[in-house]
């Protein structure tokens, strides 16, 4: 038997990594992080245990890539549904309301997420990472940003904190009212991406930045 390309065992490698990476965010959704093991990750992904720390240096570092790879899938579908062919402005009022949706979406995973990137291991950039960011990037450049990667940072960082006040514990905020601090933070009108019903909660867009 002839040795396999290897462009066949990159792609072998690619489906592994994949299915271990589904497997996890299914795992800590329905357990949660602290009941979901390495071996039982592996063992619903249908991969070797050997696999998970071959790939990943450890739980943490696997839940994050797999909840950036979920955060990406998320947000291209956002981008990418009809129509289109859409402004500058809609693609960044797209991007923000897919963020802050998925806290109500996946509660149990974005918990443990932010829960992760606050112990000492801190923020840990990964392939999947880097391919939100670069989403994230794309759409404040297209927004108009004079400075996209300075914008982009400040994106991020308002989202992430966003993502927290709806989950935190006890005193959680309305996703509505910081939709609308972040829509007019970035001079959005309040019918783009996917507004909530009604108006938005006594705050007027400032429309900063021109035409876009």
């Amino acid at each position: 038997m002839s040795p396999r390309r290897p462009s066949v065992n990159e792609e072998m490698r690619r489906r592994s990594q994949e299915r271990l990476l589904l497997a996890t965010v299914e795992l800590v959704e329905e357990r949660g992080y602290e009941a979901t093991k390495l071996g039982d990750i592996a063992d619903r992904a249908g991969a070797a245990r050997g696999l998970v720390s071959y790939y990943f240096p450890g739980k943490r570092q696997l839940l994050q890539s797999a909840t950036h790879r979920l955060m990406h899938q998320e947000l291209a579908a956002a981008l990418e549904r009809d129509p289109r062919e859409i402004c500058g402005r809609e693609r960044l009022a797209r991007a923000i309301d897919c963020v802050l949706g998925l806290a109500s979406r996946h509660p149990v995973l974005m918990r443990a997420h932010m829960a992760g990137i606050l112990q000492e291991e801190g923020f840990m950039q990964c392939p999947e990472q880097q391919r939100l960011a670069a989403l994230l990037r794309d759409s404040v450049a297209g927004w108009g940003s004079p400075d996209p990667e300075s914008d982009y940072r400040m994106l991020r960082a308002l989202l992430m904190g966003a993502v927290f006040a709806q989950l935190l514990p006890g005193a959680p905020m309305p996703s509505s009212l910081l939709r609308a601090e972040l829509f007019q933070r970035f001079g959005l009108e309040w019918f783009r991406g996917v507004p909530p019903g009604g108006e938005p909660p006594g705050v007027t867009p400032l429309f900063r930045g021109g035409q876009r």
